[in-house]
C-alpha cells in the first residue's frame, strides 16, 4: 500500500501516550502539512496554537477535562477557527505577490477580486449586511443557480470550521507518516480555554484539540468499525 494511504488505515484515536521528545523540526514539519491544506478562496481562516511547555500542557489538559489523551500527549494542538484573519492574510497575499515579482495585471486582478470578496465576509451592524445578502442572493437563486454567501456569523463560523478541519487532518496524518500518534478531542471548556489563549468570541471559535505523542503499550486499540461503502457512499 503506498505509504499515504497506509498511514490514513492505520491512524487510530489513541487514549494513553508515552513522553517522547517533538523536536522544532519535527514540530515544524507537521504544522507545515497543516498549512499547505487547501482552504476556500485561500484564506486560511484559522489559527493553530503548539502546546508544549509543561506549565501550559497542565493548564490545557485541565480544560480539556483532565482526559487521559490531554494528560499524556507531549504536545496539544489547538485549532481555532479565525473569521477574522482575512484582511492580513489578503495584505500577506498581496505583499508575496509584489515581492515574487507577478506581472501588474496579475496583481490588479487580486486587488478587484479581494475588495468584492471583503464583502463576504462583513456582516454589518446587528446583522444588516448579512440580512441584505441573503435576501438579494435568495431572490438572484430563484431563476439562477448561484451560492449563497454566510449571512450570519455563525453560518461564517461554520464556513471557517471546514476549512480548519482539513488543516487538522493534514496533520494527523503527517503525525502518523512521521511515527507519531494523535488523538481530535472536541472535550473541552471553551470559555477557560479560549480565555487562557486571549482568543476573541467575535472572531474565535476553537474547532478542536489534538493530542499528539507516542502511543502507549497501555493503549489497547479496541475493533474498529465504520459503515460499508454501500450505505454512505450513493454512485450516480
Amino acid at each position: 500500500m503506498h505509504a499515504t494511504l497506509n498511514a490514513i488505515v492505520q491512524r487510530r484515536a489513541i487514549r494513553v501516550f508515552d513522553p517522547v521528545d517533538i523536536s522544532p523540526s519535527l514540530r515544524n514539519e507537521l504544522l507545515e502539512a497543516a498549512r499547505l491544506a487547501p482552504s476556500s478562496f485561500n484564506s486560511q481562516p484559522y489559527r493553530l496554537f503548539w502546546v508544549s511547555s509543561p506549565d501550559s500542557l497542565h493548564s490545557v489538559a485541565k480544560f480539556c477535562f483532565s482526559q487521559p489523551p490531554a494528560q499524556t500527549a507531549s504536545a496539544l494542538l489547538v485549532a481555532v477557527a479565525d473569521i477574522g484573519a482575512w484582511r492580513s492574510t489578503t495584505r500577506d497575499q498581496l505583499e508575496w505577490m509584489r515581492e515574487s515579482g507577478f506581472p501588474a495585471e496579475k496583481i490588479a486582478e487580486f486587488e478587484r477580486k479581494s475588495k468584492l470578496a471583503k464583502w463576504f465576509f462583513i456582516q454589518g451592524w446587528c446583522n444588516f449586511l448579512g440580512a441584505l445578502k441573503w435576501l438579494a442572493f435568495s431572490a438572484i437563486n430563484l431563476v439562477k443557480i448561484v451560492g449563497t454567501p454566510p449571512a450570519t456569523r455563525g453560518r461564517l463560523f461554520k464556513w471557517a470550521t471546514k476549512s480548519t478541519s482539513l488543516a487538522c487532518e493534514n496533520l494527523m496524518i503527517a503525525a502518523e507518516s512521521l511515527g507519531l500518534n494523535t488523538c481530535p478531542m472536541e472535550g473541552f471548556d471553551s470559555r477557560r480555554l479560549s480565555r487562557f489563549l486571549h482568543l476573541s468570541s467575535r472572531d474565535h471559535d476553537i474547532v478542536m484539540v489534538i493530542a499528539i505523542g507516542k502511543k502507549s503499550s497501555r493503549h489497547v486499540d479496541q475493533p474498529q468499525w465504520r459503515r460499508p461503502l454501500e450505505s454512505t457512499v450513493t454512485i450516480l
